[in-house]
């Protein structure tokens, strides 16, 4: 009797582990659809230049949506996304084939039995920003200007440290490129980045991220340095901030001591005013005279303040129905109306983001 209890017990056991064991491979989804209008009424019903995200106007359109499988056994981990939207049209144009459908491709190993150590190479999100391409995780429906003019993705390899507590993270990337999964025809340098992501509590995440790599052939090609640094503020229950400020620079011309350079504060205040709804409001401010990232070919460059105003419902966890109003006022008349240039551009974009 004693044999059969003890056989029992461990035969439960077992079956309690396995059960309690989570799946190796996980299959998830996103789904966001959208309706943008824009008040200067563009013919072609594309929004300005440089938006890349939700940039169709007077139409209801797919904006992203993926189908990903993961696969994570402790040691190995895998991750591909395909994808389709008007945000894979105008992110990856450059991009040959079938890669343009690629949301997300990448494998890693643990390089460590007890430390927190990994080496991944493929496709990947960027590693600059605060704003992904996932608006459902975005305090505001659309991207903010620096958002949308950095890379949404990378193509290359990367090393990740995280402490055993999970505060400190460290990433450095060898990448083919700025916002690149095929390197530039002629370009032969590398490029690469960092990141540094420290949370202090739950409620604070701060965090550094450079680029710096090379534009264009080898036989002009310029230098180009950039820095992202940010800070996720969850100041109470209801109330939050996020700051951010970008700056970068790139050589003039190859060889050349001076250079361009761009700059942009944003700063997002988010409020819950009920278990299901949310507020958020956002400013920001970009600058680029030169033209090193937009160019307009008018005397000030890009300089334009950009305004918006948010409103989320989400019904369920992991559905959110969403209107944002934004108002762009530049400093140039860069903006398209009819046939006339004007200062400013206002849209109205409404969506339904549903993840699975």
């Amino acid at each position: 009797m004693k044999i059969i209890l003890i056989f029992a017990a461990t035969l439960s056991a077992s079956m309690y582990v396995h059960a309690q064991e989570t799946p190796k491979i996980k299959v998830s989804g996103y789904l966001e659809t959208y309706y943008g209008y824009d008040f200067n009424k563009p013919a072609d019903h594309n929004r300005p230049g440089f938006i890349y995200s939700h940039n169709r106007a007077n139409e209801v359109n797919l904006n992203l949506g993926f189908i990903k499988a993961a696969y994570d056994s402790g040691n190995i981990r895998a991750n591909l996304a395909v994808m389709a939207g008007t945000y894979a049209n105008a992110n990856l144009s450059a991009e040959p084939g079938v890669l343009k459908n690629i949301f997300e491709a990448n494998a890693g190993v643990k390089l460590s039995k007890t430390a927190n150590l990994w080496i991944d190479a493929g496709i990947f999100s960027s590693h600059i920003g605060f704003e992904s391409a996932i608006s459902k995780d975005c305090w505001v429906l659309t991207r903010n200007i620096s958002s949308e003019n950095t890379p949404y993705y990378e193509s290359g390899a990367k090393i990740t440290y995280g402490t055993e507590d999970g505060k400190f993270t460290a990433t450095a990337l060898y990448l083919n490129g700025w916002q690149r999964i095929t390197r530039i025809n002629g370009n032969n340098k590398p490029a690469g980045g960092l990141q540094l992501t420290w949370k202090p509590s739950s409620k604070i995440t701060l965090n550094y991220s450079n680029y710096l790599g090379t534009e264009g052939a080898d036989s002009v090609l310029v230098n180009r340095f950039y820095h992202n640094l940010y800070g996720v503020f969850q100041l109470t229950e209801q109330l939050g901030l996020t700051v951010g400020f970008d700056y970068g620079t790139q050589q003039k011309q190859k060889d050349s001591n001076e250079h361009n350079e761009v700059i942009s504060p944003v700063a997002i205040v988010q409020y819950k005013f009920a278990p299901k709804w949310a507020a958020a409001g956002r400013f920001e401010y970009y600058d680029d005279k030169n033209g090193m990232l937009i160019a307009t070919g008018s005397p000030n460059g890009f300089k334009t303040k950009g305004y918006s105003l948010n409103v989320d419902y989400a019904p369920i966890s992991n559905a959110v129905l969403r209107l944002e109003g934004k108002v762009y006022d530049s400093k140039d008349k860069i903006f398209m109306r009819d046939v006339a240039a004007v200062n400013a551009n206002a849209s109205l974009t409404a969506s339904i983001a549903v993840s699975f």
